[in-house]
């Protein structure tokens, strides 16, 4: 799932009230850094810092003639940074430059510029199909109850609980010190028959002392009368995947027919499960009934602000449009009933990639399965506050869709069960532009290409790439989802495509006594703060921003500049919360 916005969309909200081109200054006789010039220095209103517009006639003459000093005084000061780096190199520096930058590096940029933007074009379609669709399952009330049959699960004398079928509850551990018993407890909350319910508490933890409370509350749980079982593993194999795996196997689970995943951090309403698994009941035909998320941290800090927005946008588009569609969407591992049948039809739990559940969803969906996702079902979760966290967890299901992508593409072309046009949207739609394009059109493109083309004038983009579809995928994801607020750069890391790195929860820690509960230190470790690819990153825009500044055709420099802050804020650790010592 998993779609992150990108940060170039602040793009669209600076260049619009800038001109698109004007003419270029130059200030150096011989050539700047990458710039062959030969003109005389202009006078100095002609920076592009600074150029007087009609924008300041409403302005008062104090605030135009202090920004002017301002414009200028910046602007003189990176040009005579490239000045001076001019008359360091030798001159046949510019010869070799001038030649290489023409033969070699702006035909590859041009190719770039063209792939990207076609890319950007089938993103815009996507985008505006999905939004489309989510607006006219809200003015149309086209609700899950109006699509499906829904009817109360009721018990009388004769049938007493039996009405109910059995369900399997399963919460994955690892090392959830923070967050077991909220988890635990939740689920124990649940309103269903007691002799028709089995929760599974699945625990990979590694630390002895963790294991030894996990355990004992569920002892707890056990003597009220709820029907708990605590598992453990002999190893990790397999990681969440194996986990699940291995618990489908114990011979108690043969009597259920639903089963229900909420991980470590997920709290259910006690009403889930009667709001579930009646569709479930009266619909043979549905495999999954997936609800949505809540968010009980998303106020924290900046990062989490951020997450709350992707994610809203995920559930609210993506989630409702593919139910409402094809009846498929990517499982989200937790906060879901699956008929257990439809699992094991689907070749049950695989550990071929790191996201288990779409690799379920996909499986399943091939065998003619169909989904629904209902919004008004709301489960309490966290979300990661570090950014440490938050990268191993985007890590984890960028590199896993991919990777999946690539092993299921064959099968879902040669699938039998399904129709040409849910291969279609599965192959195309949910795979290729959500999970592949949206990364490279958000990192390749928007952190890469754009910078790239200020420093070669042989390249020049569109506006309309790199300001109206921006725009208008800016305005169709804030259709449907008002809280946008901010945006955040997303990061398409590359390696480790199967490491699993279990995401750092911290409960309701900061809920208690504030004294007792204080955030610890930030640590002193320079490595643990310092995160060298985005301090890289941030000094190439930099750069880039710099040039534009002083030899530059457009305003790009306006969103270089902000972007390459981001990138400073999140390569010195201040994009979340402070990491501990811990």
């Amino acid at each position: 799932m998993r779609n992150v916005f990108p940060a170039a969309f602040v793009l669209a909200a600076t260049i619009a009230a800038c001109e698109a081109t004007s003419s270029a200054p130059s200030g150096l006789t011989r050539g700047p850094f990458l710039l062959q010039q030969t003109h005389s220095h202009p006078p100095p209103s002609s920076s592009i810092l600074f150029r007087p517009s009609k924008a300041f006639d409403t302005t008062s003459a104090l605030v135009a003639k202090c920004a002017r000093v301002i414009g200028l005084s910046v602007s003189d000061g990176f040009e005579s940074f490239f000045q001076s780096v001019g008359d360091a190199l030798p001159e046949q520096f510019f010869s070799v430059w001038t030649l290489v930058r023409a033969k070699a590096l702006a035909p590859v940029l041009k190719v770039l510029v063209a792939a990207c933007l076609f890319m950007s074009v089938m993103l815009v379609v996507d985008i505006t199909s999905m939004a489309l669709v989510s607006l006219a399952v809200k003015l149309l009330r086209f609700r899950p109850e109006t699509r499906y049959k829904w009817e109360p699960i009721k018990s009388d004398e004769e049938t007493g609980s039996l009405a109910y079928p059995m369900v399997l509850v399963q919460i994955p551990m690892y090392n959830e010190r923070e967050v077991y018993k909220l988890s635990i407890g939740a689920v124990c909350a649940l309103t269903w028959p007691p002799d028709r319910i089995i929760i599974q508490v699945l625990d990979d933890s590694t630390d002895p002392a963790i294991k030894d409370l996990v355990a004992l509350e569920c002892k707890i749980w056990a003597s009220k009368g709820m029907n708990i079982t605590y598992e453990v593993r002999e190893n990790r194999k397999g990681y969440k995947a194996g986990a699940l795996k291995k618990g489908m196997e114990y011979t108690y689970v043969e009597q259920c027919e639903f089963v229900a995943i909420f991980d470590a951090d997920f709290r259910p309403g006690a009403d889930f499960l009667m709001r579930t698994i009646p569709y479930l009941v009266s619909n043979s035909q549905i495999a999954l009934v997936q609800a949505r998320w809540e968010f009980v941290n998303y106020s924290e800090c900046l990062m989490t602000r951020i997450q709350r927005i992707s994610l809203d946008y995920h559930f609210k588009v993506e989630q409702e449009a593919g139910s409402s569609t094809f009846a498929f969407f990517g499982f989200n591992g937790t906060a879901g009933v699956w008929r257990i049948p439809a699992i094991e039809e689907a070749g049950g739990w695989n550990d071929r990639t790191t996201v288990e559940d779409m690799d379920l969803a996909v499986r399943a969906g091939l065998k003619g399965w169909k989904f629904l996702y209902i919004g008004d079902i709301k489960v309490q979760s966290e979300l990661p506050c570090t950014f440490k966290a938050y990268r191993h967890q985007q890590h984890r299901w960028t590199c896993g869709a991919a990777n999946l992508f690539r092993k299921v593409a064959f099968d879902i072309l040669i699938a039998k069960n399904v129709s040409i046009w849910r291969k279609i949207y599965v192959l195309y739609s949910f795979f290729f532009v959500r999970k592949i394009i949206t990364h490279i059109v958000t990192f390749l493109f928007y952190s890469v290409v754009v910078p790239a083309s200020v420093l070669i004038p042989e390249v020049s983009i569109p506006l309309w790439g790199v300001m109206y579809i921006p725009t208008a995928i800016t305005i169709l994801n804030a259709l449907r989802n008002p809280r946008i607020k901010a945006t955040l750069i997303g990061l398409l890391e590359m390696g480790n495509v199967n490491e699993w790195v279990v995401t750092e929860k911290l409960g309701e820690s900061s809920k208690g006594n504030p004294e007792d509960n204080k955030p610890e230190a930030t640590s002193t470790k320079f490595k643990d703060r310092i995160n060298f690819t985005e301090l890289g990153f941030a000094v190439f825009l930099l750069f880039c921003a710099s040039y534009n500044v002083v030899f530059g055709k457009n305003y790009y420099y306006i969103y270089l500049f902000l972007q390459a802050f981001a990138f400073i804020a999140i390569g010195l650790g201040y994009a979340g919360a402070s990491a501990s010592n811990s």
